[in-house]
This record gives C-alpha cells, structure tokens and sequence, in this order.
C-alpha cells in the first residue's frame, strides 16, 4: 500500500500538472477554430502537419525514455555516463535528420502534400528534432524526482504558445496592428505562423533546461550506447507502430476521402478539433505514465505483481469517472471547440474509450519491459497499426472521419487483448477481472442513460441528471474501493477515533 500511496502522489503532481497545461492549451482550440473557420481547411493543415511530428517525435527519440529509465536504475551503471551518453546520442541524431531534411525539403514537402509551402515541413521538423531532444532531459527530471520544475516549465511552454497565438491570431488583427508585416490586406495569416509560434516557444524550453543540458559534459560509454541501443530498437518500432494508431488516420484521411482536397481537410479539422475534447483520457494516462514508468523501474518490492494488479484496477476506475464526467458535460465542453465544428462531436465517446485501452495496453506493456522482450510490444502495436490502415482504408471514403474513430477503437482494442494474454503466458499477474468488468458494466449503464438525457431533456435538465449519475458512480468507487479514508492528506479528516 506504501507503494501505491507513493506512486498515487506522483501521479498526483504530474497529472495536476499536466491537466493544467492541457487545460490551457485547449485555449489553442477554440482561438484557432475561431480564426480559421471548418470550411476553410486551415485547422485541417494544423491536424495533419501535427500528425507528423506525433510520429517524427517517436522517430528522433528511438525509445530512448524509457531505455533511459531501464539503464539509469540498472546495478553496475554510471548513471552520470548514462545520462550524458543519451543526452549526445539523441542531439547527434536530431542534428543529422534536421541536415538531410533541408537538403530534400522540397520532395519531401511534395510527397507530403505540400509542394507550394515546403516552410511548414521546415519549421515544423526543426521543432520536433529540438523537442526530441530535450525529453531526455525532462525524463532526467522524473528520474532525479523534481516534478515541479518538470511541470513549470511545461506549463510555461504552453502559457507562450497560448499567449503568441491569441496575439498574432485575435489582438492584433482585431486592433489592425501589423508590427512584423506579417498580415495581408484583409489582416488574414497564414497558418505557417501557428508552426512559428511553436518553434519560438520550442526554443524557449530549450534554453530554460541549460542546467540539465550541462550534464551533457559527463562524457560518452560506447560500451553503453550499444546496450541502450540493443533495448531501445524494439521500443522504437513499438512506438511507432503505437503513434500510428493515434496519426495515421489523419495523415491518410486526405489521401483516401472521397471529395476534393479543400473538403477533405474541411471534414479532417472537423474531426481533429472534437478529438481534443476527448483529450482528457490522453492527459490522465500522460499524467499515469510519467509516474508508473519510473516506479516500475525503481521498485524492486517482492509484492511488485500485486500492486501492479491494483494500479491497473485504479487506473480503469479513474479513467472510466473521467470518461463519464466528459459525456455527462458535453454540453458545456463542446464551446472549447468553434461552433461550425459542433458536427463531429459524436467521435467524442468513441475516442475516449480508445484511449481507455491504450492506457490499459500501457499499463500491460510492463510484462516485456520487465523481461527485456520489447520485442513484443513492437508486434502488438504493429498489429494494432495494420487494423487500424486497413479499416481507414476500407471505410473513410464511405464514412468520412467516423471511419477514424471506429479504426482506434478496434486497433488499441486489438493490441489490448493481444498484450493482455501473451503477457499472462510469459508474466502472469492476477488482475482483478470481476472488479473491473463491473466498473466497465455500470460505466457503460450510465453512459446510455447520459446519451438519453441528452438526446430527450432540456439542456440544464440533462446536466443536472448527468450529475446525479456521475455522483452515483462515485458513490460506487467509495463504497467498494476507495474509501474517503485511505486519501492521502485529507484522508485522515475521515479516519474513525
């Protein structure tokens, strides 16, 4: 229970954190889908764009996190060899990948799409490679336990990008200010300058993590660069067989829509704003995972299996109250995105319960982590990838983007499943099956009881019903699992004399 108490105020810190900065990027939805209306396509370039540097992220770190992780709580390591061997590792490939893209940026802009504005696969790709950098220091962060500046400075980063975009975007347009000339006559802005704004702000984390970058001077272990590399390619491959399953249908949704290319990014920024309301599901397992990885590495406990058992049942809990309270508020969350947007909201609960399986696949992946079978989590993912090709192939020029949502869902179903029962082949922890499939029952219960109230009340008479059945669930959790006891902090408010 000591563990679970520790690795419960980790995840505390990181997911205050990290629902703080989302909240406040979400700020970029509504200022962007205000500026660039769905039938203009421009948030439809941002999604797709955006969809690349989610795969190019995992591309230019090869897994390097995580091998980070495993070889910096190894016995026998120089953790400062270590750190300094990753930290030069990762800047040499960044360095090289941002030489040959610009030597064949005009053919790889082309093949992209976007053979008339090559300048947004330039300053997009220089922003990701420096970004891919700098996790090795923030997961250098986690590792030394120093959550807060880890959070200060994504917080900061996100605070900049929010503020240069309500500023380039609304302010000054609004005043006819044009300081930069960067406005045509209609004081109208290319959407390259939303990738600009992020590469300002890309440098300016880059320039506050100085002190963590120094331990750069620690020197190179060749020895030690093998191993990583050894352990991390199969992470690689994972990774990106995983993004894809998150990417791909936006990178493809263009190429396979049955429409022009103006329509076809119309109905993809249609789809990749409402996505963010279900972002919510992403930031909880975000918040878990920059927690869990570090515990599992560091926690060498005989009881290790158990509460790996009960942090997957917490994790099912809290995502499934998470998943109820966004369907329950719709109605109110639904003003984070532009209202010519408001069509695609019924992706919404779809993607949230993808993300509920990839977080539980997460949880999962720790089987081959812990047994150095990485291997594994690359075909799990890459079977997950290929459901999810196939269904977007075979259905987006029928369904449009309902195709992508339905294509998640069966790939992070498919990967699940598949990590679920191999994993209890090779290593077999008792997870608490009768428990979870009855949060999964009522959650499913009260979701269609929220659909109706949505679908047959009024709009305050709704939110008010959905209240009641949110709280109901709750009221379930604490009488079952978590009583208001065993809280840390206020829970000894609760304990009995």
């Amino acid at each position: 229970m000591a563990n679970l108490k520790s690795l419960a105020k980790d995840t505390a810190i990181y997911g205050l954190s990290s629902i703080v900065a989302r909240f406040i990027n979400y700020l970029l939805v509504p200022i962007q889908t205000a500026r660039f209306a769905a039938s203009g396509g421009e948030y439809g370039i941002i999604t797709n764009v955006y969809a690349y540097v989610s795969l190019l992220i995992i591309l230019l770190t090869y897994g390097m996190e995580t091998t980070f992780f495993r070889f910096m709580t190894k016995e026998g390591e120089n953790q400062q060899r270590i750190y300094s061997t990753s930290l030069r590792m990762v800047s040499f490939t960044s360095l090289i990948s941002i030489i040959v893209v610009m030597l064949l940026l005009n053919p790889i802009a082309s093949a992209m799409g976007y053979a008339d504005h090559p300048e947004y696969i330039a300053v997009m790709y220089t922003t990701v490679a420096i970004d891919a950098f700098t996790t090795i220091p923030f997961a250098y962060l986690r590792i030394q336990h120093r959550p807060i500046k880890f959070a200060a400075l994504k917080i900061a980063n996100i605070l900049l990008n929010i503020l240069l975009n309500l500023l380039y975007l609304i302010v000054l347009p609004k005043l006819k200010i044009d300081p930069l000339g960067i406005y045509d006559d209609n004081f109208t802005l290319d959407v390259a300058f939303v990738f600009y704004i992020n590469f300002v702000c890309t440098i300016f984390t880059l320039l506050m993590l100085y002190k963590e970058l120094r331990g750069i001077s620690f020197g190179f272990d060749k020895s030690a660069c093998k191993r990583m590399l050894s352990y991390a390619w199969p992470l690689l491959i994972m990774g990106l067989a995983g993004q894809l399953n998150q990417a791909a249908s936006q990178i493809i949704f263009p190429r396979f829509f049955d429409g022009t290319i103006n329509e076809a990014r119309s109905q993809l920024g249609i789809y990749g704003a409402c996505i963010k309301i279900a972002m919510i599901m992403v930031m909880l397992t975000q918040a878990f995972r920059f927690a869990y990885e570090p515990f599992v590495f560091s926690n060498k406990d005989a009881d290790n299996r158990e509460t790996y058992a009960k942090a997957m049942k917490y994790y099912i809990i809290f995502t499934l109250l998470a998943f109820l309270a966004v369907m329950g508020y719709i109605d109110i969350l639904r003003f984070i995105v532009g209202k010519s947007y408001w069509e695609g909201l019924r992706v919404v609960p779809i993607v949230m319960a993808a993300e509920i399986m990839f977080g539980v696949f997460f949880n999962l992946s720790f089987w081959y982590k812990l047994t150095d079978r990485t291997i594994w989590g690359a075909y799990f993912s890459g079977i997950g990838a290929v459901v999810l090709i196939i269904i977007d192939i075979l259905l987006i020029p029928r369904y449009s983007y309902m195709a992508c949502a339905w294509a998640g869902f069966a790939a992070y179903g498919v990967s699940m499943l598949l990590s679920y029962f191999i994993g209890q082949r090779y290593y077999p922890i008792r997870y608490p099956l009768k428990d979870i499939a009855i949060y999964v029952a009522i959650a499913v219960v009260l979701f269609v009881l929220m659909t109706l109230s949505h679908n047959h009340l009024s709009m305050w008479a709704s939110l008010c019903t959905n209240t009641i059945l949110l709280l109901a669930f709750l009221a379930v959790v604490i009488r079952r699992d978590l009583p208001l006891s065993s809280l840390p902090i206020i829970g000894k408010k609760f304990k009995k004399n």
